[in-house]
């Protein structure tokens, strides 16, 4: 693939690129000379607050819960009460 630079150095890094990437519009991306050519790094920013849902122990925990639910495994509990018993 190939694009164009335009007025004051910008590029348009093509769709398919931007999609696997996960690449969305107002990320930042880290520019590095290397040998032989650039580097563009995806640096995707998370709000510190919610750095914990990301983890993959986290998201390992998650994953597992969607299948459980997608199995029929899944218990649903109706109210502060229910939870609080089956504790």
């Amino acid at each position: 693939m190939t694009t164009t630079v335009r007025n004051k150095g910008q590029v348009t890094i093509p769709a398919e690129i931007r999609k696997a990437a996960k690449l969305e519009e107002g990320d930042p991306v880290e520019i590095e000379m290397v040998e032989g050519g650039i580097l563009l790094r995806p640096q995707k920013i998370i709000d510190a607050t919610q750095a914990w849902f990301w983890t993959p122990e986290w998201q390992d925990s998650i994953r597992r819960s969607v299948e459980q639910h997608a199995a029929g495994e899944a218990v649903v509990l109706k109210g502060d009460d229910a939870f609080l018993a089956a504790l």
